[in-house]
């Protein structure tokens, strides 16, 4: 078992990785969160609430109800359906409405059971709801358990773009159970693992080492390969998101690496399972290692190292492979509406070199969509 502490003050807590936390013992370890809960209606259980999709409401609603049932406790469970169209206004409205009715108070704690999808959705929904309550992450993926899961970022998308409506609210706690993986299917694991090589790339260059070595253990699953890089991943963003919460800074910004260019092809695709979020990212960072390779700052060698890794994860390293209908300029046009846009003009995240990345605020968007044209011509 691994504690590791998100120091933000009076907003600090702990992301506890623990095999079986959630398949074996989860009201054990979720107790202190629902003590508060009382009784309703005359009934005999004190009900807590989940958010789930109907994916992981099928996959851990038994084991969690059993293990809730031999504390004299019992779940609700609002459950959405999979995919990007939960994080709807119309979604956040029905479950807000939900915690409403179910009498939730600010010093409650409502539980997200999922992947990046319900968390961004459930913290968002109590952030808002009576100006403020808690939950605890629980999540499923391993892009949630190494990323979306920690650091209080919370939103829903509108016809604008993707997670332009949010809030920053931190969790109480978060439940990292490992095994839970096993469940995973190997796209969906590799789409996490792109975050886990971010974390070597923008600034632990040991780490992109010891991922080179035995990524394919990670992505196999491996019990004590996975949980050294979920941990690795964790400390580093706890390490980002204490020195700069809400971004404010430039230095939780690195977190970004790979977003820029990633949204913009989530963006061209639909935001749709033809691209996985994690894949984007991936992609994202191919292209912001070969445009930093382009501007001069880190060498050819070290853009392609980078590209063979992503791709060797079984990540989509090239755009050109894509079949995008589009060209440069219209990838660009799509990161014009990015929430990072600042006086018409665009930071990106670039590297000096692997484990050293940096924000950038001198990028022509022309130049990128020169970049990018070439890009979906080559390889």
């Amino acid at each position: 078992m691994a504690v590791i502490p998100v120091a933000l003050g009076g907003r600090s807590y702990d992301v506890t990785i623990e095999p079986g936390c959630v398949l074996k013992g989860f009201a054990a370890k979720a107790r202190p969160y629902f003590e508060q809960y009382h009784p309703q209606d005359g009934a005999k259980h004190r009900k807590v609430p989940f958010v789930g999709d109907t994916n992981t409401y099928r996959l851990f609603r038994e084991p969690i109800e059993q293990s809730l049932e031999a504390e004299n406790f019992a779940a609700e469970w609002f459950v959405v359906e999979p995919g990007e169209g939960a994080k709807s206004w119309a979604v956040l409205e029905k479950l807000c409405d939900w915690l409403l009715g179910l009498g939730v108070t600010r010093s409650d704690h409502v539980f997200a059971v999922g992947g990046g999808i319900v968390g961004d959705l459930v913290g968002f929904a109590c952030a808002i709801t009576k100006r403020g309550c808690g939950f605890v992450q629980v999540p499923t993926t391993l892009l949630a358990q190494v990323d979306s899961s920690v650091g209080g970022k919370t939103a829903i998308n509108t016809r604008a773009g993707k997670n332009l409506i949010g809030a920053f609210h931190q969790p109480s706690a978060v439940l990292i159970d490992p095994l839970v993986l096993d469940t995973l299917p190997p796209r969906e694991m590799r789409a996490g693992y792109a975050e886990v090589l971010k974390y070597g790339l923008l600034g632990d260059t040991a780490f992109f080492d010891w991922l080179e070595a035995n990524g394919g253990k990670v992505l196999a699953r491996e019990p004590d390969d996975l949980a050294h890089a979920i941990a690795t991943s964790i400390r580093a963003k706890a390490r980002i998101v204490a020195e700069d919460e809400r971004e404010t800074s430039g230095v939780r910004a690195l977190l970004n690496l790979g977003h820029t260019f990633g949204h913009a092809l989530e963006a061209e695709t639909g935001f749709s399972d033809k691209l996985l979020h994690g894949e984007a990212v991936a992609t994202g960072m191919v292209l912001a290692a070969r445009y930093s390779a382009r501007r001069g700052d880190m060498s050819h060698d070290d853009a392609e190292r980078t590209a063979k890794a992503i791709g060797e994860a079984g990540l989509p390293a090239e755009i050109a492979a894509m079949g995008l209908a589009c060209d440069g300029a219209r990838l660009v046009d799509h990161m014009r509406h990015d929430k990072k846009m600042e006086g018409g003009t665009l930071p990106f995240l670039l590297l000096n070199g692997i484990g050293k990345a940096y924000l950038a605020r001198d990028v022509d968007l022309e130049d990128v969509a020169a970049f990018l044209d070439e890009q979906l011509q080559a390889h």
